[in-house]
């Protein structure tokens, strides 16, 4: 059933976000349902393909088989401007892992692409359920042309997932959850704030939240006590090796550069992308690493060859990644990082004065033709809400993961909602590494959240498990496929 305790969504929202007009949009976007429920009953064939074709702005871009699934790669049209729907539209592209209309939906965000390959998240599995994935807006191909970037904010973000819910919850008639890892946990969280009627529940992996984007300092008390000391000092060592031996390993990038074709336009120049993918290095480290993992960095990188120091900095920040043709995948999410997400600066005092540039802001990403101004009363307004109107939501973290140093907290409006950290856990952290009891508490949530705890579960929570046995091929998760200073 749908949820019955919902904060009342204040119409004050934040500037530029929501207004008179945002309310007006709102109305405007939800005002297909009757029209859109003629349009799916209207047909005659009861394949789980037509029905979805059915629905106005829905296409076919193709459908894969899977074994026990049915599932199919999508574009829905949508407003380029949900508060002016008719100033244009663009082509959105879904995926849909269908099993039975009588199961709960998972609907899953990476905030990023989405991939057209069939897979599962946590909370899928958990609920035995069918799946919409969303590709996050701007991120191509599911960009208008031209880009008005003014347009690519978490409100409208948010929209698009109101939108495409509407249309598919005239089919899938279950409960609905919101999930994501990541930026995606943080799209889950956006979408809840913006459309708090929408989901039964929100499961949000590793999100950060950065309330005050000019006040870091959590971070920093982070990397003073993470891990161990001796991994930390190995971390350093290379880190401060890779800056002192900048003339000969940026002679080494030239060539790496020149042999992939890569160029610097955007950040400017080879000595700003070489320093902006060291400065990464420790940060990384922790994001995509476990303490397990500190015996493969140098012991003594004083004495290590430059090989040695190379090697270590690619294998985990990436010689590629500040490159113009690495960038470009990632405008929208700087472009976001600088408007209204907000971006980590640490101060990494064991480098001393070799930093040429500091931790470089996101504008520094992002190509000088796309303007950007920071808007410091978004993340403030979704913290707020979160903290006061909570209901149904949970939140994993990783304790050695940076980007859970600035988090999301439950305040006193909060009702049936969780954070939980996963010990030793890094940006990967699910459900499954949570302590036996942890572990127990969430899983019965997502289950009743969905409509689905069996008798015993809501008994006795500690009998709670997934309800879907666990599928190598869609259930793998590899937290390494995103090897960037993102979450």
């Amino acid at each position: 059933m749908r949820k019955v305790f919902r904060g009342v969504l204040s119409l004050a929202m934040l500037t530029g976000v929501v207004s008179a007009t945002g309310a007006s949009a709102e109305a405007a976007t939800t005002a297909e349902p009757t029209a859109l429920q003629s349009a799916v009953d209207s047909g005659t064939s009861t394949d789980i393909k037509d029905r979805i074709l059915a629905i106005p702005g829905m296409s076919l871009i193709e459908e894969k088989p899977y074994a026990g699934y049915r599932y199919f790669v999508l574009e829905y049209t949508q407003p380029i401007d949900h508060r002016h729907p008719s100033q244009g539209t663009f082509q959105q592209r879904i995926t849909l892992l269908h099993k039975d209309t009588s199961r709960p939906t998972v609907f899953y965000t990476s905030g990023y692409n989405v991939s057209t390959n069939p897979s599962r998240s946590e909370p899928t599995q958990i609920v035995d359920g069918n799946q919409v994935s969303l590709e996050y807006r701007f991120f191509t191909p599911s960009r208008p042309e031209p880009a008005d970037w003014s347009k690519l904010d978490i409100w409208q973000a948010a929209s698009d997932q109101h939108r495409v819910f509407t249309a598919l919850k005239q089919i899938y008639t279950e409960n609905w959850l919101a999930t994501g890892g990541s930026k995606g946990g943080m799209t889950a969280t956006y979408f809840e704030r913006f459309y708090p009627r929408d989901m039964d529940g929100v499961v949000a992996y590793v999100a950060p939240n950065d309330v005050v984007n000019k006040e870091d300092s959590a971070y920093d008390r982070f990397f003073e006590n993470v891990g161990t000391q001796e991994c930390r000092d190995r971390l350093n060592g290379v880190q401060r090796e890779a800056l002192i031996r900048r003339e000969p390993l940026e002679k080494q990038y030239q060539e790496y550069a020149a042999e992939n074709g890569y160029t610097f336009d955007t950040v400017g120049s080879l000595d700003k992308a070489y320093e902006a993918v060291v400065m990464d290095y420790v940060w990384a480290f922790w994001q995509y690493s476990l303490l397990s993992d500190c015996d493969t960095i140098p012991a003594d990188a004083t004495h290590a060859t430059d090989q040695a120091i190379w090697d270590s900095i690619d294998e985990i920040s990436g010689f590629s990644a500040y490159a113009d043709q690495g960038l470009e995948r990632y405008t929208p999410y700087y472009y976001q990082a600088g408007t209204q997400l907000g971006s980590p600066d640490i101060k990494q005092p064991w480098l001393g004065n070799l930093s040429r540039y500091g931790y470089q802001p996101p504008r520094t990403f992002v190509p000088r033709s796309i303007p950007m101004k920071f808007q410091p009363s978004a993340m403030r307004d979704v913290d707020t809400w979160v903290k006061q109107n909570a209901h149904q939501m949970l939140y994993v973290y990783g304790e050695n993961d940076p980007w859970g140093a600035e988090r999301f907290r439950l305040g006193a409006g909060a009702r049936d909602s969780y954070v939980m950290t996963v010990a030793g856990g890094n940006h990967g952290s699910k459900v499954a590494g949570l302590d036996a009891d942890d572990k127990a508490t969430a899983t019965a949530a997502i289950l009743r959240w969905a409509g689905v705890a069996p008798a015993a579960v809501q008994e006795d929570p500690t009998k709670a498990k997934a309800l879907a046995k666990f599928d190598a091929r869609l259930d793998k998760q590899d937290v390494k496929n995103e090897r960037r200073l993102r979450p």
